[in-house]
């Protein structure tokens, strides 16, 4: 099965399916390197979109802010609680693909 070409890929989607659907499967599971393989996967996915279409310094920016959303969840889930920071974060990191990349 082919890969949709890198330039035709809606990332927000993406990256909510990688925070989201990475803190689900962990949490399901009791697997927390299974929710990263989701998380890791899907980021990977949305960054050879970012790559693609807006160049080495966006894709380093939004990876970056997928990175540290999934860092700030855990110590921000001990103030607000687990899925409240989860749904935080993605919100975040789902609005700036968006923004930078999906609506171009």
């Amino acid at each position: 099965m082919p890969l949709t070409p890198a330039t035709q890929v809606h990332t927000a989607p993406l990256v909510a399916l990688g925070l989201l659907g990475g803190y689900a499967v962990a949490r399901e599971t009791g697997l927390r390197p299974l929710g990263g393989v989701v998380l890791a996967a899907a980021g990977t996915y949305a960054g050879r979109t970012w790559l693609a279409r807006r160049g080495p310094a966006v894709t380093a920016a939004l990876g970056a802010l997928y990175v540290l959303g999934f860092g700030a969840s855990h110590p921000l889930a001990k103030r607000i609680g687990a899925w409240p920071s989860v749904l935080a974060v993605t919100a975040v990191a789902t609005g700036a693909s968006w923004a930078l990349v999906d609506r171009r």
